[in-house]
């Protein structure tokens, strides 16, 4: 690229010249390209070791002039084909005007202008383009990136570090490229480069340890191999940018959505120096991640920044030190020590803000009012006015709330208390609506609902429940009720110690952040459930299934009302998310919510547990709770190592804890026991069934290590969580269907419930919401690569039996398959489509599907026929073949019953493949490039293949019919009695139908001229680097003519045929005749003249013609002289672009017009498979055992050079933007 004239003192220094003129000097880096001797090793080494090769280019022009020592850099270029266009365009342009300046300053001020304007006009055209935020050395550094390892453009590099990569025992100092895809690690020390390129998608571990041998390193794991990297100056920030680099890609590997690029990000309001816009970006992902889950926001809000300061807290009379965190709905606090205070005020809530008067004891104040009366008083705030400007810039853009000073709950109420009140009118509409707020369910909870007419108890236990609820109203007086209620140490001290049944719904919803998106989204369940009912799909039919499961031992769900509800909010969830769907476990759950909640509200409570409190545990694959499963072992492992060990060796972890993490203990436990983990699970979150989980090992640690099988295990688990019961409760005991089938004579004695969530909390309550964070990562590593290795062996036992390759190489198939599939989803136009057609819902054969773009790469890489040219033309033929469905995408199975006839099959099916893909539908009219095309545009005659065709079917399909027809007339009452009386006729039909149906070679259309002279192209172009080239051409040449022959044959006969039928049936073209070979009679044909048989006529016509194959065949092979160059095409056609100047033209008896297609001309199957049975070349050819381990390992080994050519060229690369 042109650059700013720079002074350069010394131009020989650490530079070879390559070039040279009176005023220019092109010169190269020493240590770039071969040679240059101990002193380019150096400047190699130090380059690497120093990062100078980013910010030098390896090419550049210098400005010289004779009188002066000081020469001028006017550009530079890194390659040898960019720094060439610069030197050929000064060579052309400048050279020969400033030969005639007199004075050399004249010289250096018009070249340094030129430059200067060429900069300046490329700038200008660049004006409409999206200014680059990050700085010139990190765009130099992606550059370089780019160019060492062939990376396209749309690889983004985040960012890289100087680092050691150990390499066996010895450490190489380099650079590590971290970009959105790849790990990429480069080094040049001595003259020995060290190149390692690393997919996100394949990385199966990612951990930071420390050794004697490797002190404080990385060590990036795959299937097959294991990576450390050292020498870190921050290996923290290091480690943390290649966790969320991984974390994306394991994204991409579960879902669509990955794909596509968080473009509401915020943005830095300054560009930070050798840091890219893409690592802030992510660093903004990540605080983002943690500002949701830290106060259970929604998934679409973004963090806007946070600051220190303190909070004046009226129930504890003092300033809580704590840090304010603003979004665009929210104003959120929480205290620097844990448990001590924590806030969310929703801005819709917010009703006044304003700066309070500084003092001495409260600098900088800010109150915040809200509509139901509450005051907040933030103090110490650094900015304070740019704070309140904020503020206020969000408020403006929060829609008013309609419900003005009530609150989302009252509101639901008053909607529910005023919908039977509420004219005849809108009576009838709720009688249409399947969700309406006259339904018993919307206005409260089924519990509620069945114990209305209850009698009052008066008993001790409803004693204690009135105490809660009163300990819970004083909580609401003293730190406020709502979404803004104060979050304390003493709020957690009531949830423990359970929460009343009054109040369950209401501190749920509040708790799991559901009444946020509740309240934001106004009617939106009920607009759902009218869309979702009545639709008819898998996941309804799932639900139907298991409705009357759920829960069948309560009452509630023992009758319709329940049971609707149920299905209401299910289908309702399964609608609106539709990756999801419905998932058992689910009706469980959301039967449970419903026991306490009206239905909208247990629906927003579905979707935060599974779209944030549990995340991917109720996808099609239950990644999240298999990624819990794994964080519980390891977890035994820390906290009970010498019962993990036990529990192993009888594989007893993995089997209980997925039951207990998906139905949070619902399904194990009684339920009256389970709902108050439930209630402490919606305010601590997924750590309580951790500390539960173990404190359940760590009580029955004894029996369990006296436990020799898995079964044994299994029953006193069991029976321990059977026994697990809530002496509180005022409701009657619920029977647990479990624990009624498992109790023996000798039952277990009761374990209280409280004492269970207390003994958790005082052995294991030092577990930390991050730290499982950082471990589920870990876990999700394993379980995601584990997951598509099943997928992988899924596939190739499927594939096993329908194509004839080996376990290895369909495994190798599979991987080459998936990495085509992945790359397109993040690079290239068609990334978005690729990325939408990624889904792992589908069964394993059809989750990744190649376009035919990338589908032709694989061909050319993979397949045995190798045809120079024409390969392109050929793989766009398969690609239109294997595409049954024609959705434009091929899939795994798919492509290896293309990969698998070229491959293996005998002769016959190899040529039959070839046939078709000369045939419609592998051939497009389209693709008919040669002059034939323009020849057929000036015939009298209709020359539609497709009509041909048609008639041949429908001549067939009437013979088929009169066949039928007869039959019937024979035996017509038989079948009516069969119709009446015997219903397996159907069966028998029906099965018949069902059939694969299998395609013999009589099946197969026939081919006309066109056709023919295309595949005579493809045969050509394939034996081209074969060792028997001569001698394959030779045959091809022979065959060719016979066909051709055979071709003019049948046209005679077919004319004869058609004249002996004009008067019976004029308006029906007659089929061609199909001799069966050159050297024997034909088949006669189906509409045979009156008086003659067919043969008779073929034989006549043959005589006619004065056809001798053999005699042909032997002629040809002495004349041809030709080394490799021959082709045969019909001497009535014209020529072909594949086709040399000294072909030789052969054809039948008589010569046709030079330029115009024959309609009548045609071959059959049959006829090619003999032609070419009777040459021994074509017979080697055809049947010789190809090798696709060789080609698959070049392959792999091309890699990184189908990387490269997917951008556009070396020059577009290495394009820096000014």
């Amino acid at each position: 690229m042109w650059i700013e004239p720079e002074e350069v003192l010394l131009a020989g220094a650490l530079w070879v010249s390559e070039r040279a003129n009176p005023f220019f000097i092109l010169q190269r880096r020493r240590g770039h390209g071969r040679g240059g001797g101990l002193s380019g090793l150096l400047v190699g080494t130090l380059d690497v070791v120093l990062d100078s090769s980013a910010r030098v280019a390896p090419y550049r022009i210098l400005l010289q002039t004779a009188d002066s020592q000081i020469y001028w850099n006017i550009a530079c270029g890194s390659s040898r084909k960019e720094i060439t266009e610069h030197w050929d365009w000064l060579e052309s342009n400048l050279l020969q005007t400033i030969s005639i300046f007199d004075n050399d300053e004249d010289v250096t001020t018009f070249v340094k202008g030129k430059i200067c304007g060429i900069i300046a006009e490329e700038n200008r055209l660049k004006v409409g383009e999206e200014p680059e935020e990050d700085c010139g050395k990190f765009r130099e550094a992606e550059l370089k990136m780019r160019r060492l390892f062939g990376m396209p453009d749309e690889e983004k590099l985040v960012n890289y570090y100087s680092c050691s990569y150990w390499k066996g025992r010895v450490p190489r100092q380099g650079w590590l490229y971290l970009s959105v895809n790849h790990l990429c690690f480069y080094s040049f020390l001595l003259g020995k480069e060290v190149t390692l390129v690393v997919q996100w998608t394949e990385v199966t571990q990612l951990e930071k340890n420390a050794t004697l041998v490797f002190p404080e390193s990385v060590r990036v794991s795959t299937r097959h191999t294991e990576h450390f990297f050292s020498m870190f100056l921050n290996i923290n920030d290091t480690f943390k940018l290649m966790e969320q680099l991984a974390n994306i890609a394991m994204r991409q590997l579960l879902d669509n959505e990955a794909f596509a690029a968080d473009r509401s990000l915020p943005k830095a309001c300054k560009t930070l120096k050798n840091v890219s816009a893409l690592k802030r970006d992510l660093d903004a992902r990540a605080k983002n991640e943690r500002y949701r889950t830290m106060f259970r926001l929604t998934q679409d809000e973004r963090l806007d920044g946070h600051t220190d300061c303190t909070l004046w807290t009226p129930f504890a009379k003092m300033h809580v030190v704590g840090q304010l965190f603003i979004s665009n709905n929210y104003i959120c606090f929480n205290s620097r020590e844990e448990d001590l205070c924590q806030l969310i005020i929703p801005l819709r809530e917010v009703s006044i803000v304003e700066k309070a008067d500084s003092s001495s004891v409260l600098p900088c104040p800010v109150s915040i009012s809200t509509k139901n009366k509450m005051n907040f008083l933030f103090a110490n705030l650094k900015d304070r006015d740019f704070l309140v400007q904020r503020i206020s810039d969000f408020l403006q853009r929060t829609p008013d709330s309609s419900w003005g000073d009530t609150s989302p709950l009252s509101l639901i109420g008053h909607q529910a208390s005023s919908g039977p009140s509420s004219s005849a009118g809108s009576e009838s509409v709720h009688r249409g609506r399947h969700y309406h707020a006259g339904l018993p369910t919307a206005s409260q909870g089924l519990l509620q609902l069945y114990q209305r007419d209850a009698p009052e108890d008066l008993g001790p236990k409803a004693m204690k429940e009135k105490m809660k609820e009163e300990a819970w109203n004083i909580h609401f007086s003293e730190f406020g009720r709502g979404v803004c209620m104060y979050r304390t140490s003493r709020t957690r001290e009531l949830v423990l110690n359970g929460i009343p049944e009054r109040l369950r719904g209401e501190l749920w919803l509040l708790f799991s952040g559901a009444q946020n998106e509740m309240a934001t989204h106004p009617g939106y369940y009920g607009d759902l459930v009218e869309q979702a009912m009545g639709l008819c799909s898998l996941a309804t039919e799932e639900i139907e299934r298991d409705l009357h499961r759920s829960m069948p031992e309560h009452r509630a769900f023992q009758n319709d009302t329940g049971i609707a509800a149920l299905r209401r909010v299910l289908t309702a969830y399964a609608h609106r998310n539709p990756g999801i769907g419905y998932c058992q476990a689910m009706n469980i759950v959301t039967s449970v919510l419903l026991l306490y909640c009206p239905e909208e509200e247990a629906f927003w409570l579905l979707v935060a547990l599974c779209e944030r409190m549990l995340p991917d545990y109720y996808n099609t694959r239950v990644v999240g709770a298999l990624v819990d499963q794994g964080v519980f072992e390891e977890l035994t492992r820390a906290f009970l190592p010498l019962l993990y060990e036990h529990m192993q060796d009888l594989g007893v972890i993995s089997t209980i804890s997925l039951s207990w993490f998906l139905t949070l203990f619902l399904s194990v436990m009684p339920f009256d026991s389970a709902v108050l983990l439930v209630d402490c699970f919606f305010y601590e979150g997924i750590k309580v069934i951790f500390q539960v989980a173990l404190a359940v090992l760590h009580d029955n640690m004894d029996a369990l290590l006296s436990c020799s099988d898995e079964g044994e295990a299994m029953t006193i688990l069991g029976r321990y969580l059977d026994n697990v019961v809530n002496k509180q409760t005022v409701a009657p005991p619920i029977p647990h269907l479990h624990a009624l089938l498992t109790s023996g004579d000798d039952p277990p004695p009761e374990i209280d419930i409280f004492d269970l969530i207390k003994s958790s909390y005082e052995k294991f309550g030092s577990l930390r919401s991050d730290v499982i964070e950082q471990m589920r990562f870990k876990q999700r590593l394993k379980v995601i690569q584990s997951l598509e290795d099943t997928a992988k062996r899924s596939v190739v036992r499927a594939m096993m039996t329908e194509s004839a390759f080996s376990i290895e190489e369909l495994e190798e198939l599979y991987c080459l398959f998936k990495s085509k599939h992945m790359t397109s989803c993040y690079w290239g136009s068609s990334s978005s489509g690729a990325a939408e057609r990624h889904d792992p819902s589908l069964p394993y054969l059809e989750q990744y599907r190649i376009d035919p773009a990338q589908f032709s790469q694989l061909f050319s890489a993979l397949a045995p026929w190798v045809c120079g040219g024409h390969t392109p033309s050929l793989s766009a033929r398969l690609f239109r073949l294997l595409d049954q469905n024609q959705d434009g995408l091929v899939n795994f199975k798919e492509f290896i019953t293309g990969l698998s006839g070229m491959y293996h099959g005998d002769m016959t099916e190899k040529l039959k493949l070839l046939y078709k893909l000369h045939l419609p539908p592998a051939l497009c009219p389209e693709e008919a490039e040669s002059a034939l095309e323009a020849a057929t545009f000036f015939t009298e005659d209709e020359p539609k293949e497709s009509s041909f065709l048609s008639d041949q079917d429908i001549s067939g399909q009437q013979e088929v019919t009169s066949g039928e027809d007869g039959k019937d007339g024979a035996d017509g009452e038989d079948k009516k009695e069969e119709k009446v009386k015997d219903y397996r006729y159907y069966l028998r039909m029906w099965a018949k139908e069902k059939e694969p149906k299998t395609e013999t070679i009589k099946d197969l259309p026939r081919m006309n001229q066109e056709q023919f002279i295309d595949l005579c192209k493809t045969l050509y172009n394939m034996f081209s680097e074969e060792p028997s080239e001569q001698q394959l051409y030779h045959a091809i040449a022979t065959v060719a003519s016979l066909l051709l022959r055979i071709g003019e044959v049948g046209k005679k006969f077919n004319n004869g045929a058609k004249k002996a039928d004009g008067a019976t049936a004029p308006a029906t073209p007659a089929a061609p005749a199909t001799p069966a070979a050159p050297a024997t009679p034909a088949e006669p044909q189906r509409e045979e003249g009156p008086g003659e048989p067919g043969e008779a006529q073929v034989c006549r016509a043959l005589a006619d013609a004065q056809l001798e194959p053999a005699a042909a065949s032997d002629e040809e092979a002495k004349d041809d002289t030709s080394v490799s160059s021959y082709s045969v095409v019909s001497s009535g056609s014209l020529q072909c672009e594949d086709i040399a100047d000294d072909t030789v033209l052969v054809g039948g008896g008589e010569q046709r017009r030079g330029s115009v297609l024959d309609v009548d001309w045609s071959i059959s199957f049959e006829q090619v498979l003999a032609s070419l049975l009777t040459e021994p070349p074509l017979v080697d050819y055809f049947e010789r055992k190809r090798d696709i381990q060789t080609k698959m390992a070049a392959c792999k080994a091309q890699r990184a050079v189908e990387r490269q050519t997917s951008s556009a060229s070396d020059h577009e690369l290495t394009h820096l933007s000014t």
